[in-house]
């Protein structure tokens, strides 16, 4: 059906614009039979229609052949606009003077295109390496501050979340050559969950809320250190929105129940402020950080977002149920292919969801 429109599109497009050049011919053998008949010629008459056949025969036999090359350069040039990369090498042969300049136009545009491309390439690189310098070099004076402030506990807590946005600002940086730091391996899911943990524990402790983690077992092919970060981020946001109360984690199996055995989600639940209804659809959007965000001056609205983009590289799932005042989930899918049934934990299925 597509190639039926797409012949008759050509089609069309070659009446259209040959249609002057034959109303010009059809106007001028009817002037040649009017001066014809007007002077009552009438051998000339007979003899020009033979010549008149003769002309609209080999004319027809013309624009058959016209119309089979324009109708092939005109798919050419359809597959090359379709094709990704380098396209100059693909273009058909012009065929007229005007045609050359137009070639050199596109030539043009795509050279410099071309070249403010790796210019942007090259730039962004360099701001990448100047934050992972950056951050690899700020880890020097952090090590030396926690020697030096050691057994002054609230110190040590805003020294770690000092550590904690450099790591942020480092993964920010590198999210758009992930690509080429992914190391899949079959990993223990539970054991890195835990692993990021122990590394809050400073922040737990200080909180003074209860905290659970729940025994499961979760075997995945994914990044470690990618995953650990996502982890991290989502315990220090349950963390800067839970004033008191508690925050337990766990896993879901397949069918969104609770489970001691083989899970397929891990559930992340909070008793903070919670997400505004409004705010839900946006939270994993750049920058933006929503009512909670504009009450807390620090939220720079890049830790969801970040969590997001990395989730879809590995090939895992993020969604949160929240309500305000009532306290968030954030739940981490493995089972993608399972994701889009409606799985939900038996106890929140009126909750809002989003991230689906």
């Amino acid at each position: 059906m597509k190639d039926g429109k797409q012949e008759g599109r050509i089609f069309r497009a070659y009446i259209r614009e040959h249609i002057r050049a034959v109303i010009l011919y059809g106007m001028a053998v009817l002037i040649l039979y009017g001066l014809a008949a007007l002077y009552d010629y009438r051998e000339v008459f007979r003899n020009m229609s033979y010549g008149v056949v003769l002309i609209v025969f080999f004319g027809a036999v013309y624009g058959v052949r016209d119309y089979l090359r324009y109708r092939g350069k005109c798919l050419a040039l359809r597959e090359n606009l379709e094709r990704s990369g380098e396209r100059m090498a693909h273009l058909p042969e012009p065929d007229s003077y005007m045609e050359c300049l137009y070639r050199e136009i596109t030539d043009v545009i795509e050279t410099e295109e071309r070249d403010a491309l790796s210019e942007y390439d090259a730039k962004k690189q360099d701001m990448a390496d100047y934050y992972t310098m950056w951050t690899h070099q700020i880890k020097t004076p952090i090590a030396a501050l926690r020697l030096l402030l050691q057994g002054e506990k609230q110190q040590l807590e805003e020294l770690f979340k000092i550590e904690q946005y450099a790591e942020m600002a480092l993964h920010y940086a590198r999210l758009d050559s992930i690509s080429s730091d992914l190391l899949f391996q079959t990993q223990d899911v539970a054991a890195i969950l835990r692993a990021a943990v122990r590394k809050y524990s400073i922040l737990f402790i200080g909180s003074g809320l209860s905290f659970a983690l729940e025994e499961f077992s979760l075997h995945e092919v994914t990044d470690e250190k990618w995953l650990s970060f996502v982890f991290e981020q989502i315990l220090s946001n349950a963390l800067k929105y839970t004033q008191d109360g508690a925050i337990q984690i766990y896993g879901l199996d397949r069918q969104g129940e609770k489970t001691h055995g083989e899970a397929a989600f891990i559930v992340i639940e909070d008793s903070g402020i919670g997400i505004r209804e409004e705010d839900l659809p946006r939270i994993f959007e750049r920058g933006f950080t929503g009512h909670n965000g504009r009450m807390d001056k620090r939220s720079t609205g890049i830790g969801l977002y970040l969590c997001r983009q990395i989730l879809d590289r590995l090939s895992h799932t993020i969604r949160v149920e929240s309500r305000m005042g009532q306290g968030t989930k954030v739940i981490v899918g493995f089972a993608r292919e399972d994701w889009g049934e409606g799985i939900q934990p038996s106890d929140t299925k009126n909750r809002n969801v989003t991230g689906m």
